[in-house]
């Protein structure tokens, strides 16, 4: 299904007019349509299935960078060099491409990072160094997984927080957070923070060579729409990143612990064909419990364990770009969990404003 999308941006691109929404509209809208129609897939596959036994699974996560190399600079040379395309269309076009690398890119990175292959990581830290986002790896493994639904991970969305405010939150503070993240481990091993081995020069090094590509097959123009589609590509991670935890924090025990994270502070979606094009990252909260376990073999979990949103992303996205109704549709929701969770908790405010004490 993810490689559907390249021939229809090849046909967006040569037809142009409205066709530019052909990218958007096979992502977002006719998977939501599919979801309505096909209902929640709520059967699990064995997770003590062999590795021999998802080689096609793995293959088209490990395929997929080469095909978005072609599609991303392709299109950069096509549309630098085409008459037929005004302003607005090539615009609407690489916000499309952005689609695509931030629907299929970044999630495919995401299964990526987490695996021990050492051609995954890489191919992971190429995905997200073509979309000038590398220091996601860094915040996603050592700080995300590690504090999610505590004031120590960026990532983790208020209660009442609108998703614009949030954006900013998480563009100015997950730089910085990944950067002192990678320096402690490399002071735990006895190296300094400039240490060739901080993986911060890798990431430079593979975006200062991506903007430079685009430069080279489509001048300034070129490095524009590239970055275009990489603001696009960010613009939906974090969407997604803001759904996934929006108002599930971990009880504070005292003494800066908290509780063990547990399937109950991730939102889970079952939506069958969100769920397909997303290589199953609804099923969020055994990502967080076996964060290597591949895709196909990911769990879902039922509602008294696990709390569950009532769309697919990409309606739930769409919402939460709209504050007013997200928090009317979420907000109740989140105020359902903390009941059925945490009846024992009666002050949710130093929750709400991310102020109880930093974890150890």
């Amino acid at each position: 299904m993810s490689v559907l999308l390249l021939p229809l941006a090849v046909i967006a691109a040569g037809l142009g007019g409205w066709w530019v929404l052909l990218l958007p509209g096979f992502a977002w809208g006719l998977y939501s349509v599919i979801d309505a129609l096909a209902g929640l897939n709520q059967d699990n596959a064995d997770p003590d299935t062999p590795e021999a036994e998802l080689f096609w699974y793995r293959a088209i996560t490990m395929i997929w960078f080469p095909l978005q190399m072609a599609l991303v600079y392709g299109m950069i040379w096509y549309v630098t060099r085409a008459t037929h395309l005004g302003g607005w269309e090539t615009f609407g076009l690489f916000f499309g491409v952005g689609v695509v690398s931030g629907t299929i890119g970044i999630v495919y990175s995401h299964e990526l990072m987490h695996q021990t292959n050492r051609v995954e990581r890489w191919l992971a830290d190429l995905l997200l160094a073509s979309v000038l986002y590398s220091h996601f790896r860094s915040e996603h493994l050592l700080v995300h997984h590690r504090y999610v639904g505590t004031p120590r991970d960026p990532v983790t969305a208020r209660y009442n927080e609108g998703f614009h405010r949030y954006f900013y939150r998480v563009l100015t503070r997950c730089p910085p957070s990944a950067w002192r993240a990678e320096a402690a481990l490399l002071e735990r091993r006895g190296l300094s923070a400039r240490s060739l081995r901080n993986p911060f020069w890798r990431y430079a090094a593979l975006q200062f060579m991506f903007l430079t590509l685009a430069a080279l097959i489509g001048g300034w123009a070129g490095v524009g729409l590239f970055m275009l589609q990489a603001g696009v590509a960010i613009w939906q991670l974090e969407l997604t990143n803001y759904v996934e935890h929006y108002g599930l924090t971990r009880k504070h025990l005292g003494d800066g612990r908290y509780e063990h994270v547990q399937p109950r502070h991730s939102w889970n979606a079952a939506h069958r064909a969100t769920n397909w094009l997303l290589i199953n990252l609804q099923r969020h909260s055994d990502h967080h419990y076996k964060p290597q376990r591949r895709f196909p073999l990911l769990q879902t979990y039922p509602e008294d364990e696990a709390p569950q949103l009532p769309h697919g992303y990409p309606v739930m996205t769409a919402l939460a770009m709209v504050p007013p109704a997200w928090r009317r549709v979420m907000n109740p929701r989140v105020r359902a969990w903390r009941k059925r969770y945490y009846p024992e908790i009666t002050d949710w405010m130093p929750y709400k404003r991310g102020t109880t004490p930093m974890p150890r």
